[in-house]
């Protein structure tokens, strides 16, 4: 497993800030026998809350499926705080959860039958 995440950043941000993409565990987690995850958002929250991470916890160590395991923590972590964002998760045996609650999030995967989504 292996997560990879790159974004455009936000305008006008502070000099020196440090947003989720690159600190593991908050825009981006892997981890072999639980879920490959890559996030977009206010990353400020995706920080705070490790979100990433997060949903690795709760598929390890509470049992939680994938797509409750990402809904839970993107209301916990972005909606009941007023931030927005998305992620996009990918378990071992291949299952794709894409969650969001962002007005919209641009999407897509490929897997070895073809595009499946692109929106």
């Amino acid at each position: 497993m292996a997560a990879a995440t790159s974004t455009g950043g936000i305008t006008g941000q502070l000099p020196g800030r440090v947003g989720d993409t690159p600190l593991v565990g908050a825009g981006t987690f892997a981890d072999d026998g639980t879920v490959a995850i890559s996030g977009t958002g206010t990353g400020e929250f995706f920080v705070r809350g490790v979100l990433a991470h997060d949903i690795h916890a709760r598929l390890r160590y509470a049992g939680t499926d994938l797509p409750t395991a990402c809904r839970l923590v993107l209301d916990e972590h972005l909606g009941d705080r007023g931030a927005d964002g998305g992620v996009i998760a990918v378990d071992p045996a291949g299952e794709i959860v894409v969650a969001w609650n962002s007005g919209a999030m641009y999407r897509g995967w490929l897997t070895a039958d073809g595009v499946v989504a692109l929106t």
